[in-house]
This record gives C-alpha cells, structure tokens and sequence, in this order.
C-alpha cells in the first residue's frame, strides 16, 4: 500500500456540471499526525531531465520540453514529492493518486515491482508532458509497462472537452475509461471501475489485459467483465472503510426512486460493494456540491461521528471529511472563457470541515507564501497549520464551532465567487500580453490567499473567544 492510502475521488463530467466545466476533485489524506502540504508552480526550468524515483531511486530520463504547472506537493519530502495535483499550461489537469485495491490472484499473477515507480512520482513524470487527457494516459501507461509499479493506484486526466479515469493492476496493468459527459463518479479507495468493454471507443488499456485476465482465469462473473470483480478486493476494509463512502455520496447526488431501484438495489445498505460506477445526478453539479461531499461525515445518518447515534454506530464507517484531510483540491477546466483563465485549481488546506476552498488561476509565476512556504513544524501564519488549528479546536465541540465555521465558509464562497468574477471580467476588457497576463493574474492569486487569510484568523479568534465561555474549568461566581 501506499504512504497515503485513504483519499477520495470526485469527478463530474462537462454536462453533469452546472457551468459546462470539467471538474475533477480529491481529497488527499494522510496519518492522523499532521502532513503540511504546499501549493506551488513548477517552472520548466526547474523539471528534472532525469528523474530519480522516491522508492528504488530508478532513474528515468525525461522529455526536454516541459509545460509549466501547479502542483500540491508535500512540505516534507523525506518521503517523496507527492505533487497530488495540478494544471500545466495546456490546460490539462492531474490529479494523482486514490490508492485503490487488489487482490492475491491478481499479485500472484503480476506482483508489485520493489524498485518502480508510486504515486509519489506520478505527477512529475506524467503532468509536464501531456497536452490531452488521453495523452496522460498513454504516458502513464507505458511508464507502468517499462518501469512497474509497487502499488495500486487510480488516477485522473481532463481537460475542457474530457475526463478520464486509470487504475492500475499487479505491477504492470493497467486500463482507463473516459468518463460519459453526463455523468458523475464518487471513488473511495478500492478498486472502482466496473463494466468494461474492450471494444468500447471510450476506454484504454495495456495491451495484453484481455489475454492476462483471461490466462489467469481472473473473471469470475458469467457474461460481461467487471473489473471491481474481477481484479480488485472484496473483503470487511472495503465494507467498513470504501463502500460506505460511494454510498453517501450517491445517496444525496443520484435521482434514487425509493424503496427500491433497479440501478440500487441496496440503496439503505453503506457496505453495499456493488453501487455503480458511472452515475447520473439529479441535477447539475458545483463546486460546492463537491466542497460539501468531500467535507461529509454521515450528516443526518447515525453513523455521523458527531452525530446522535450510538457510540458503535459512529465509529463503525469512515468518514470522508476527517483529520487526515492534507488537502483537497477541485481542477476546473472552463470552456466559455480565455485560455489563460480557463483553468482553476481550487484548493482547500487541512481537514475539510474547517477550510473552504480558494479559486487560484493557474497561468501564474508563483503562487501566495502563505500557501507555497508551508514550514514542516507548526506555524499558524500559513493556511494549512492556521487551518489544523481551527480543526484540532472545532472538534472538541462540533455543535457550537460547527456552526461558526459553517457562516464562515458561506460568506468566503461568496467572497471568493464575486473576486473571481470580477478579475475575469476585467481579463476579458483588457489586451494583456503573455507576461501582462501571468503578473495580473499572479496579483489575483495573492489578494483571494490574503482575503482567506484575514477572514481564518477572524475565524480562530471567534473559536477562541465562544470556547472560553464553554471552559470546563471556570466557576460561576465572580468578584
């Protein structure tokens, strides 16, 4: 398994989004010690031409041309760079990785491979070469078929017109499916494809699958291939720790005819293992609709952990929205406005109940200090540690401080929303030149961090100022 083995995957397709974007979201989760993450631009100048793996130290030479990027890497590197996620200049998102599952037959078969490539390398050696989502594709693919892989793993691809989902299987497989316009997908950490058709124009794959799958007698369906089946897991990590996740989401994101639907057959049941991978919402979706899925926790279930249930029942499934939330991020690709401005890495620090997201443009020099310098030890001058901090505080009393930060994240959406669309606006009045446009755009960048900023310190001193009323240790009488 991975370091990181416990993120959640959302996408929606061009058609399934409210504004007509791509939208292609994770939450990128660690331990329960905190993990500070960073928010960076990776020049061109500042690619590697040989790249060293963090496991194996394999060397891998790199193309000369690379494409300049965003990237969320990991403030500590002892353990690899981890860039997570990012848009390069072609307007083409990462993100990277949801560790997923497997199983014996599949290891047996193609087993891991030690010194290879992880998902703390996948970013760097993919993102700054690629110009279309099945561009991404085809390079990670034959990246895994040279060097292999030490564990599973699915990624995502987009640009305005796509989306595409891979995962990997064993040491070398690999298969990818370009996600319909109109649907969504909610993908926890096993393994999420489903049907798969090989003569589908919609999918991709490393070229002996169909022959792997077949020798090994991997299949154990009659009639139609799924993959969940047939290479991934099925096992109590899956009905505790993934299915209960696919299940809220869709709960509150699918049109479900209750009590009973063809398509969810066990709708009221969390561990069920066979929910549907592609799904249609009920409506159209935002990033909002996505902030609040990767933020959950069972609201309105006994499973809530800040619920009314019993104490079994609200340990008994995890919860998207947790402590080991290091970030989450939203790549948007727009179709309606300028290039430059099309692509949108929204990005949130820390656990997602107390953070809000932030739409930084891409096409920029540098991003804000308080993002990109996050230090390794404790320093609430930065957003990831100013955000812990509220976290650590709000859960001790989520009733009270929830509801703070539930105001607080309304008014930022709106903030927020109103800056973006005012420095849109104002791009699309104006003739920048490349350079004009990279420095307005970078400004822009830097007034949205020291807005949040500003408003996330209000926020901990209003934790600070409530919670000491509600003290356990003070006493009624005063003189």
């Amino acid at each position: 398994m991975s370091e990181y083995s416990s993120c959640t995957t959302i996408l929606v397709g061009k058609n399934a989004s409210l504004d007509r974007s791509t939208l292609v979201a994770r939450n990128e989760d660690g331990h329960d010690e905190p993990e500070p993450q960073q928010f960076v631009v990776v020049d061109p100048n500042e690619q590697p031409r040989v790249y060293h793996t963090f496991k194996g130290q394999v060397e891998i030479p790199l193309p000369e041309q690379a494409l300049r990027y965003t990237a969320t890497p990991n403030a500590n590197t002892a353990h690899g760079i981890f860039g997570a996620s990012g848009i390069n200049s072609a307007q083409v998102a990462m993100s990277a990785t949801e560790t997923i599952t497997t199983n014996a037959r599949v290891l047996g078969a193609d087993p891991y491979v030690e010194a290879s490539i992880g998902e703390a390398d996948m970013v760097t050696l993919v993102l700054p070469y690629i110009k279309t989502p099945r561009e991404g594709v085809l390079r990670m693919g034959k990246l895994l078929e040279e060097y292999g892989t030490y564990e599973p793993n699915g990624m995502v691809f987009s640009d305005k017109d796509e989306i595409w989902y891979m995962e990997t299987f064993g040491g070398h497989h690999w298969a990818a499916i370009r996600i319909p316009d109109d649907c969504y997908v909610v993908a926890p950490n096993r393994l999420n494809i489903d049907t798969f058709d090989f003569n589908s124009p919609h999918v991709l794959y490393s070229e002996d699958l169909p022959d792997f799958i077949s020798r090994h007698h991997l299949n154990p369906d009659r009639g139609e291939l799924n993959l969940r089946h047939t290479l991934g897991s099925a096992d109590y990590k899956d009905v505790q720790y993934n299915n209960p996740r696919a299940w809220y989401v869709q709960k509150y994101f699918s049109q479900i005819d209750r009590p009973y639907d063809e398509k969810y057959p066990f709708v009221d049941d969390p561990a069920c293992p066979d929910l549907p991978f592609l799904c249609y919402p009920k409506r159209k979706l935002s990033v909002e609709d996505i902030k609040w899925a990767l933020s959950s926790h069972y609201e309105g279930t006994p499973y809530d952990a800040y619920g009314s249930g019993t104490e079994a029942e609200k340990k008994r499934y995890r919860a998207i929205g947790l402590n080991r939330n290091m970030e989450v991020h939203i790549l948007q690709i727009r179709p309606h406005v300028p290039a430059a401005i099309s692509g949108i890495h929204w990005l949130g620090m820390a656990s997602n109940p107390y953070n809000c997201m932030v739409p930084f443009y891409t096409t920029v020099a540098d991003t804000p200090a308080c993002y990109r310098d996050t230090p390794v030890t404790y320093d609430p001058n930065y957003l990831y540690w100013l955000t812990q901090t509220l976290a650590v505080i709000g859960d001790r009393n989520y009733t009270l401080f929830g509801t703070l930060h539930y105001e607080y994240e309304k008014h930022m959406n709106a903030v927020l929303r109103h800056m973006q669309q005012t420095y849109d606006e104002e791009f699309k009045r104006n003739t920048f030149s490349p350079t004009e446009a990279v420095e307005f755009l970078t400004q822009a960048n830097e007034e949205m961090a020291q807005k949040v900023m500003a408003a996330t310190k209000e926020l901990l001193g209003q934790f600070v100022c409530t919670g000491s009323h509600k003290m356990t240790l003070r006493f009624n009488l005063a003189d």
